[in-house]
């Protein structure tokens, strides 16, 4: 049965849902004074009523927005990785005990949280992730093209452009190996190829006028391999990177610190942890191979005696990763005390 909010609730856990949600409230001694399900129209009303206290929910789908009205409304509002709740929640799952979980984890003092994101960033997070999607269906696509043709003895060199520039030819002198059909199938595949492009294009050029306009991705991108992609995408995951105390923490959110299996006096250090925002992870390294294919570009970034060093003793893609997580503490560096990459700095340390 539900019971009436009392004034004495201090923490409240909230286990989110789609149109309702449930709440679990604790005194100041931890002691259950809270237990009800509200509508999603009833949670602003209700909070508005209620003395300022500790909201604690799983950053998932409409937890920031939720985040930003109970802040407004004088509340301090904490989101919690899920997997950071998992621990806290006692006997068999189901909303009730999630929400106590959660308003338990949330008190922690050790407790990691994530920083809600203005609708700015959310905005310039859902460009990132269609754009995403885009490419991944273009890929697809482009794949399936030369499946078709190698089938019927048609290979076609590695590489986009290489298909791009060979494609036209091939359809409008198809071989005899070709059916009409597979020319006609073709054809459709190459026309949505196009609508691809064309879509990734518009998305990217949104993309880079946001980047300019932004004071941070501005900073960023003076950062070696960095550009309009990475740093709005770095921008719309961490905002000004507060969230972080050091870029060590950032690169092993990223998941590119080796993965740690400790025991005893024994420290071993396996692969890359690969946790994290894999999206943001994928743009480092492959701003890394950017930067390690232009040798010319290392002595103006500061970055040719770290390099030349490196390679002597590690697999080039060992070392685009090292590169990869190195980048990555400079880019927070950059974005959290405000300033350009300075490589003279870089080269003195």
């Amino acid at each position: 049965m539900s019971q009436p909010v009392s004034n004495t609730v201090s923490v409240i856990g909230i286990d989110i849902g789609k149109n309702s949600f449930h709440l679990v409230g604790q005194d100041d001694r931890g002691g259950i004074v809270l237990r009800q399900k509200w509508s999603r129209g009833q949670i602003e009303a209700r909070f508005a009523n209620m003395p300022p206290c500790l909201v604690g929910m799983e950053a998932c789908v409409g937890a920031h927005h939720l985040s930003r009205k109970l802040k407004a409304l004088g509340h301090d509002a904490r989101l919690m990785p899920a997997k950071y709740v998992r621990p806290y929640s006692k006997g068999q799952k189901n909303d009730f005990r999630d929400a106590e979980a959660i308003a338990e984890a949330v008190q922690r003092p050790t407790m990691k949280f994530v920083t809600t994101k203005t609708a700015d960033q959310l905005d310039l997070q859902a460009l990132h992730r269609v754009r995403e999607r885009l490419v991944s269906q273009r890929t697809g696509i482009i794949n399936q093209i030369r499946a078709f043709l190698l089938e019927r003895g048609i290979a076609v060199r590695q590489g986009l452009r290489f298909l791009r520039a060979e494609l036209p030819h091939v359809l409008a002198n198809p071989p005899e190996v070709l059916s009409p059909r597979m020319v006609r199938i073709v054809e459709g595949l190459a026309a949505d190829w196009r609508r691809l492009d064309e879509r990734i294009d518009h998305l990217s050029a949104e993309i880079t006028t946001l980047a300019r306009q932004d004071g941070g991705c501005e900073r960023l991108m003076s950062v070696p391999g960095v550009g309009p992609i990475i740093s709005s995408a770095m921008v719309a995951a961490i905002g000004t990177g507060d969230a972080f105390s050091k870029g060590r923490d950032f690169a092993a959110w990223l998941g590119l610190v080796p993965k740690q299996i400790s025991t005893g006096d024994r420290t071993i250090l396996g692969k890359i942890s690969k946790r994290g925002n894999r999206y943001l992870r994928v743009l480092f390294v492959q701003a890394a191979w950017v930067v390690l294919i232009k040798p010319q570009s290392w002595e103006r970034h500061g970055l040719k005696p770290w390099i030349e060093a490196a390679r002597k003793r590690l697999h080039r893609n060992v070392l685009a990763i090292a590169l990869a997580n190195k980048l990555a503490r400079i880019a927070w560096s950059v974005l959290a005390r405000g300033r350009g990459f300075e490589a003279t700095k870089l080269r003195a340390a």
